[in-house]
């Protein structure tokens, strides 16, 4: 079954070169299904690069996803036209009373900032405490992972003296857990941050259990007990050249950056092995933390239970 996402926002024809099923927003309406609501709460500067590859990660599965973009109304994005933000976003006010069966919080690029300091910090709690009441299943994204992990259970995040950079490969703490049905021994995770969460207050938290980990780049995927909260430290949503633009870009503005580990082949060129991981895992996420479990009728007034 297809994402639902409007016409002519870029990804819908960008994706269906990829032969991904996406479906206009008009043409859903004359099907009587009742597609999985799921917002994005976009914060990457790359905002059209990064709809693309959730919605691509979405699309693989059989049930029909209708999608959300979400932006900051207390902070202006620099690097997406302002056209596009008001044509396809919408601003928390305008959706804090509805409900939806699922919701995506990106990372952002500002980690080395104190939570307190980012200037939509309180817009920020407003919609992760929004998340607890009014969606099924949240998955947080890198530093969307650190800053729902601050805010609801206070783990801080602290500086690294080198920054975590490449491809690494997670082993399984939980080998039944169902967001891994399907996938093979070894998660492999693009990573690319400047911080680190406090894993020993994520193992003696009762409330977290920690589901995939790499000895280098710490604990991959967290997530809480009950299911409403999943919270992934690197970036499975990454396309095949992200780490290499970021690489490059950094390269450019010459600062010292290693390559990033466990990517490059022998001929220097990018190496994808974490696509088939990262795709069962959004497909997991929605079959049974989200379908499953999210109530037919969305427009009720109690607090979601799972």
């Amino acid at each position: 079954m297809p994402v639902i996402i409007p016409q002519e926002i870029p990804a819908f024809k960008a994706l269906q070169n990829e032969n991904i099923f996406v479906m206009s927003s008009t043409r859903a309406l004359r099907q009587d299904i009742r597609p999985i609501e799921i917002a994005i709460f976009n914060l990457m500067p790359t905002k059209i690069q990064t709809e693309s590859q959730l919605i691509r990660l979405l699309a693989n599965s059989p049930l029909q996803v209708k999608i959300t973009l979400l932006t900051t109304q207390t902070y202006e994005s620099k690097h997406t036209p302002k056209t596009h933000l008001e044509r396809f976003y919408k601003k928390f006010d305008a959706l804090k009373n509805m409900y939806f069966d699922g919701m995506i919080i990106t990372g952002a690029p500002i980690e080395t900032m104190e939570f307190e300091e980012v200037a939509y910090w309180d817009e920020m709690k407003e919609v992760l405490e929004f998340a607890q009441t009014h969606v099924n299943s949240t998955i947080y994204i890198c530093w969307g992972a650190m800053a729902g992990l601050y805010h609801h259970y206070g783990i801080q995040k602290y500086p690294l003296d080198k920054k975590v950079f490449g491809v690494f490969a997670n082993s399984k703490t939980n080998t039944s857990d169902i967001l891994f049905n399907g996938c093979d021994d070894k998660i492999y995770m693009p990573h690319s941050r400047h911080t680190k969460v406090d894993e020993e207050k994520i193992l003696q938290c009762q409330d977290l259990c920690v589901l995939c980990e790499d000895t280098e780049a710490g604990a991959g995927i967290i997530k809480s007990r009950d299911n409403k909260k999943i919270f992934i430290i690197g970036h499975l949503e990454y396309d095949r050249d992200t780490l290499k633009q970021e690489y490059e870009r950094d390269i450019a503005k010459g600062l010292k950056i290693d390559v990033p580990k466990n990517y490059f082949d022998s001929n220097h060129q990018a190496s994808v092995n974490w696509r088939a991981g990262a795709s069962l895992i959004f497909s997991n996420w929605l079959n049974y933390y989200v379908y499953q479990v999210t109530p037919y009728e969305l427009n009720f007034s109690q607090t979601l239970n799972i």
